[in-house]
């Protein structure tokens, strides 16, 4: 499947290079999402965990409010 999509961003690319100005950036936005769908489930950088508490620096002194 990841081929599939990956042949499809190529062809979208392709096409974009002879288009006007407003479909070659809707191309090229659709051969993002094609570039997307083709990676892997587990390739994405995992987000990082809520912050449960702000940051220390927050009450590190007893300055002035």
């Amino acid at each position: 499947m990841e081929e599939f999509y990956r042949g499809f961003a190529q062809r979208a690319r392709d096409l974009a290079e002879n288009a006007d100005p407003f479909t070659k950036r809707r191309l090229l936005d659709l051969a993002k999402s094609y570039d997307a769908k083709s990676k892997p489930a587990g390739s994405a950088r995992p987000l990082p965990p809520p912050r449960t508490s702000p940051p220390s620096t927050l009450f590190a002194g007893a300055g002035a409010a």
